[in-house]
């Protein structure tokens, strides 16, 4: 009896551990078998490995899954140069807006439980924005070109009531034609926007108020935006912006969780992403990879390491201001770029989304959401970063025509990227994910968009 019982126990360890690895790793194939040439991914490598002899990525990790299997897993030269550390197939990213995505889902999950409709006002749910005003100089002809809300019709009588608030900052605002939604903040058009990618009078406002730049919390961050003017009229146009920080406040208001609490119960767990999280832990930091800078980047701030013209090539190490909002201590969780990860979890994440919202029998959305979430909202609209062929969903671009793209792509792909030049894509029509993993900000080169083609060059069937 106590033998039988030993080999029970025995049997109930090794089943437990198998688990466990299957709920960390998609099972690998070989390329062959997945519809993918040999010889052709052999291309991708050997130009991933000559970007790092050319001295213009110290280090990069590709991995490319097709209908379930991990087909491609490669690492290219460094972590960190300057310690001599190898990339590895752990090795821990900063992907910055690849975490929108993710953010998305987090507030997906609570529109599935009933918690808000998506054309409901933010301001319902977050009481400092729920009165916000719009820069009558940037809504109404002024910088950034925007067409004016009376010519549109879309604003009529609005530029009759201007406001001259001092709170309200640059120049006169007036009432915007409505206030932002939900929807609005998943898509890019509730009229906020970044601070770091342009010079507008509201742009300035947002550097002024250290919205990206500062550790406070999510609270705060609310706080101050609500006192700043919309730069446009909320679903007129797709402007690039802090709207998915915002999302993760809502989640957090709705939820009672810190944001970061929230994906860790919710999604990270779930999926077994165990290396996903808004702060590095002390005894991870060693797997982090080093970031660098173009040389010459300005190491004042973000503002002038984006906006000033750089054509240098060679990399060297960044200001350690890249470092700081991922250390112990740091308060403010970023939905919209805060995240650190691994390429295979990203991949567990992307694969959830390819298989309609589950993954390893854990469902996180339904089919039904996860269609919505890919499905193009703004298609009518003027985007303020132009890019022919593509639409956008609730968090993801969506490509509508490839050959407008002019990239070898398939109608229905979604995908984002991050500002250190991380970049992941999801294939439903091929059964297709990839993700590429590199550590440069600003980020100057074309090695996402590289990786992508010679991924879609290999797939022979």
């Amino acid at each position: 009896m106590l033998y039988r019982n030993f080999l029970c126990a025995c049997l109930g360890i090794l089943l437990l551990a198998a688990a466990a690895v299957s709920a960390r790793d998609l099972a690998p194939a070989e390329p062959q078998r997945v519809g993918l040439a040999p010889d052709r991914l052999e291309r991708l490598t050997a130009r991933m490995n000559r970007a790092v002899d050319d001295g213009v990525m110290v280090g990069g990790l590709g991995m490319i899954a097709r209908r379930g299997r991990v087909a491609y897993e490669e690492t290219y030269g460094l972590a960190d140069r300057e310690a001599a550390v190898p990339m590895s197939p752990d090795t821990i990213f900063r992907i910055y807006s690849m975490t929108k995505p993710i953010t998305g889902v987090a507030l997906m999950i609570l529109y599935e439980e009933g918690e808000f409709f998506l054309n409901d006002p933010v301001g319902w749910y977050l009481p400092e924005l729920a009165d916000l005003k719009v820069a009558v100089a940037t809504a109404d002809g002024g910088q950034n070109g925007a067409t004016p809300a009376a010519q549109t019709g879309s604003g009529a009588g609005a530029t009759a009531n201007l406001v001259d608030s001092a709170d309200a900052g640059p120049g006169p605002t007036r009432e915007p034609i409505r206030q932002p939604t939900i929807r609005d903040l998943l898509t890019h058009t509730a009229g906020f926007t970044y601070g770091v990618f342009g010079d507008t009078a509201v742009d300035q406002r947002y550097r002024q108020a250290e919205l990206i730049t500062s550790q406070i919390a999510l609270p705060e961050f609310v706080a101050r935006l609500g006192r700043i003017p919309l730069q446009y009229d909320p679903g007129t146009r797709w402007h690039y912006s802090v709207s998915v920080d915002v999302q993760g406040a809502l989640v957090q208001a709705v939820s009672g969780m810190t944001l970061g609490e929230f994906m860790q119960s919710r999604i990270f767990g779930p999926l077994g992403m165990v290396d996903t999280s808004f702060v590095v832990p002390q005894a991870k930091w060693a797997r982090v990879a080093q970031m660098y800078s173009p040389a010459g980047t300005p190491d004042s701030d973000a503002f002038d390491a984006f906006m000033t013209e750089n054509t240098a090539t060679q990399l060297e190490v960044a200001d350690d201001q890249w470092n700081e909002s991922y250390r112990v201590g740091a308060k403010f969780e970023s939905g919209g770029g805060g995240l650190v990860s691994t390429a295979a979890d990203y991949l567990r994440f992307s694969q959830m989304l390819l298989n309609g919202g589950e993954l390893d029998g854990v469902r996180i959305l339904s089919p039904k959401t996860v269609q919505l979430m890919t499905a193009d909202h703004t298609g009518h609209l003027v985007r303020g970063m132009d890019s022919p062929g593509y639409g956008f969903g609730l968090g993801v671009a969506v490509a509508l025509d490839p050959g407008a793209i002019g990239e070898l792509s398939s109608a229905g792909e979604y995908n984002w990227g991050g500002a250190a030049g991380t970049r992941f894509w999801i294939d439903p029509q091929e059964e297709l994910i990839g993700v590429f993993m590199v550590q440069s900000i600003p980020h100057r080169t074309r090695l996402g968009s590289e990786f992508k083609n010679l991924v879609y060059q290999a797939v022979v069937d």
